[in-house]
């Protein structure tokens, strides 16, 4: 069965909450900003022959595979349905990355204007796992006046979501960034492992719970769960910038030379 699309399980869940929702069409702001020119632009330095018909997203290698150095690589669809993958180099990865942040950041700049308009606060979407690890988009999903459920685990998030009465066919729709025009997962794209077993890694790492039962836990053995948690390490210090507030400079009081 096909995953229920964003627009409606966003649909859905006002419907089931009894709130008023708007509908936004954000691709003539992408457009308009060269969101996709600039993906794709970016995709050819790669694949030269990328273009009209053809689908993408950015994937992982497995965090528990092995100790080798993991890079992204771009899944190419062309207009026939045969896929592909290709290693991405450093600036074609940044250039994917950057072009496609604009989703996030308008979404959010739609948000904040509703929210001007009505007098509200925004709230944020990242939970634990995914605050912890930078998965957001500075000034985008991650911008946010409150961050409810920041301080939760993915699974307590489904375990609240049916406690609230969140529809079943939300619950149950995988994760995903619904940035890439090929379906892409959470896990694929950037934890390279299923969020159940990476919230008992991120527990048993900030409690020092000791790594024989993480391993038991999580059906992995000892090592992988040590390649995970240099993962989350690495990751902690690669976004730690998204987690900065501006810097300001010092105000130095004027000194009477007399």
């Amino acid at each position: 069965m096909q995953a229920m699309s964003l627009r409606a399980s966003s649909r859905l869940i006002s419907a089931s909450l009894g709130i008023d929702s708007a509908l936004e069409e954000l691709s003539p702001i992408l457009e308009a900003a060269g969101c996709y020119r600039r993906r794709d632009d970016a995709i050819r330095l790669v694949v030269p022959d990328y273009g009209p018909g053809y689908k993408s997203k950015i994937i992982l290698p497995s965090v528990v595979d092995s100790d080798s150095f993991r890079l992204y690589s771009v899944v190419i669809e062309d207009p026939d349905g045969v896929q592909s993958t290709h290693r991405l180099t450093t600036e074609a990865y940044l250039g994917i990355v950057a072009a496609t942040n604009f989703k996030q950041r308008v979404r959010k700049m739609l948000e904040y204007y509703h929210a001007d308009r009505l007098n509200y606060v925004t709230t944020g979407t990242p939970n634990r796992l995914e605050y912890d690890q930078g998965f957001f988009v500075k000034l985008g999903d991650g911008s946010a006046d409150v961050k409810p459920i920041a301080h939760l685990y993915k699974g307590q998030v489904y375990q609240l979501a049916e406690y609230l009465g969140v529809p079943k066919e939300i619950r149950e729709r995988p994760s995903t960034t619904d940035t890439y025009s090929i379906p892409q997962s959470q896990e694929e794209f950037y934890f390279s492992l299923p969020h159940q077993r990476m919230d008992l890694c991120l527990y048993g790492l900030n409690n020092d719970v000791p790594i024989e039962q993480v391993a038991a836990a999580t059906d992995l053995d000892e090592d992988q769960v040590r390649r995970v948690y240099r993962d989350i390490d690495q990751k902690r210090k690669t976004t730690e910038y998204l987690h900065l507030v501006p810097d300001l400079p010092v105000a130095v009081d004027e000194v009477s030379t007399h």
